[in-house]
């Protein structure tokens, strides 16, 4: 068993939590037992993983998007009762991280999307690699639009949005950030992206690809951030010896 504050602090200082502004809080949101010997990772705090946590008897819920958001009603009510209930009923720990895990160089949302996808990592275009979110990079080899669009539909186990752009020409030249990052797509233009992968689309986004003349592909904010909190709960395990598993709710299989 591992001290949870222990853990705390380990993800803290590995994901730089403390050098992000955020919309929520980054680390420990519900504090439960104070020994650790089984973590639970998935995406969202959701009560299917909360069910999930309590069914296997995990002792810390670590996820990518936890709870306290800004602008989030206070009042813990309803449905965000019935989860804080559920935490706290079984001395459960939930521990999350946002920005953090979305931008780490290594075992961040981008990086590990990259590493799954066989792309070239080049740089961020939005900071250095580890503090920005809009990174850049090559396909292993040029290849059109639904190619890749199938590639990523094979990996992630779903089905992207294509939104094409007005020319049929082999692409080489990507930028991506993970989640809910459409509106970074005439920044991944400017850069001189032929294509621009987020998880995501607004109304607005196809006009933009249309126009700008970039391709946009819209893969699905739970499925490009599948991967982060995994890798993050597999390090866990190797440095502090506990036991670990990822729970994907949305794609069970």
């Amino acid at each position: 068993m591992t001290h949870r504050d222990q853990i705390v602090a380990a993800c803290d200082h590995q994901l730089r939590a403390s050098t992000f502004k955020d919309f929520t809080i980054n680390g420990l949101q519900v504090a439960g037992r104070e020994q650790v010997s089984r973590v639970m990772t998935g995406v969202t705090a959701c009560q299917a993983l909360l069910d999930e946590a309590v069914a296997w008897q995990a002792d810390m819920v670590l996820v990518h998007h936890g709870y306290f958001w800004k602008n989030e009603p206070v009042a813990i009510t309803g449905m965000k009762y019935k989860r804080i209930k559920t935490l706290m009923d079984h001395e459960i720990n939930l521990l999350a991280y946002h920005l953090p895990l979305d931008a780490h160089s290594e075992m961040g949302n981008n990086a590990e999307l990259a590493r799954r996808l066989g792309w070239k990592v080049e740089g961020c275009l939005d900071g250095e690699l580890g503090e920005g979110f809009l990174w850049s990079g090559r396909l292993p080899q040029a290849q059109r639009i639904h190619t890749l669009a199938v590639q990523i539909a094979g990996t992630l186990h779903r089905s992207p949005l294509v939104i094409e752009a007005d020319n049929d020409n082999d692409i080489e030249r990507i930028a991506w950030c993970t989640g809910g990052a459409q509106d970074m797509i005439t920044a991944a233009y400017d850069a001189g992206a032929q294509a621009f992968i987020s998880g995501e689309i607004s109304e607005r986004t196809t006009h933009l690809a249309r126009e700008l003349g970039i391709h946009y592909i819209a893969a699905g904010h739970h499925a490009t951030e599948r991967y982060g909190v995994q890798a993050l709960g597999e390090w866990l395990a190797a440095e502090h010896g506990i036991e670990h598993r990822f729970v994907d709710i949305d794609n069970p299989a």
